[in-house]
């Protein structure tokens, strides 16, 4: 998905840190995702960093616990990326990668990227919808009710009781149910298992319900 809209952009600056596993998964090239971290904190010039919650992950499992020289054998311990980067991090951890609360995911990005928490965003979407919810407007403080998902006005969510497939009450839990009117060609309604509570007109992610399979378009490949 990254690598297409690099593509159509067109963004000559740009590439793609992905490769295929062994297994035929998507994983992080990690000695080229360093280097490039580092020719972007020597441009001086300002990045956007996008990925899933386990490329990051994976990235911040990679950096050592002290500072040894730079090189690629050698990794760095952190990076300070130039002012006004910005870093979109799109959730999943699809059983990839240990899982880290979102706050102390945003603290350890913030520490090894040189990125504040206040300049990274959270993006929530699938395959099978257009519209996309995002949790934050990049360089905003956030209020003290905290971060929570958000559609576009032509999109609607709808919380449902696994139970009884009724709408929740506010402050109470339920699966995702999403109404996107930018699906002209598709179904109208995605019915997911994604947990979240009810936050006002946005919602607070969860994640999936108990014994839902792991679904993804960053689990396989092809």
């Amino acid at each position: 998905m990254f690598d297409t809209v690099r593509r159509e952009l067109p963004a000559p600056a740009s590439a793609f840190m992905g490769r295929v596993a062994s297994d035929g998964s998507w994983e992080l090239d990690l000695n080229v995702t360093q280097q490039a971290l580092a020719e972007v904190e020597s441009s001086g010039r300002p990045a956007l960093v996008l990925g899933t919650a386990f490329s990051f992950v994976q990235l911040l499992d990679a950096f050592p616990d002290a500072d040894p020289p730079s090189s690629i054998l050698h990794p760095r311990r952190c990076f300070v990326l130039p002012p006004g980067s910005r870093v979109m991090e799109t959730g999943g951890y699809k059983g990839r990668t240990r899982e880290l609360p979102k706050a102390e995911l945003y603290r350890l990005i913030g520490e090894h990227l040189g990125v504040p928490p206040t300049h990274i965003v959270g993006e929530y979407g699938m395959s099978e919808l257009s519209s996309q919810a995002y949790d934050h407007v990049a360089g905003r403080q956030v209020g003290p009710a905290g971060r929570f998902f958000r559609f576009p006005p032509w999109a609607r969510t709808v919380l449902v009781s696994p139970e009884t497939g009724q709408p929740v009450a506010e402050g109470e839990s339920g699966l995702i149910r999403v109404v996107d009117l930018a699906n002209v060609h598709s179904v109208m309604a995605i019915q997911t298992e994604d947990l979240a509570v009810r936050r006002g007109d946005g919602f607070e992610l969860v994640g999936r319900a108990p014994l839902a399979e792991p679904r993804g378009c960053s689990r396989m490949a092809r």
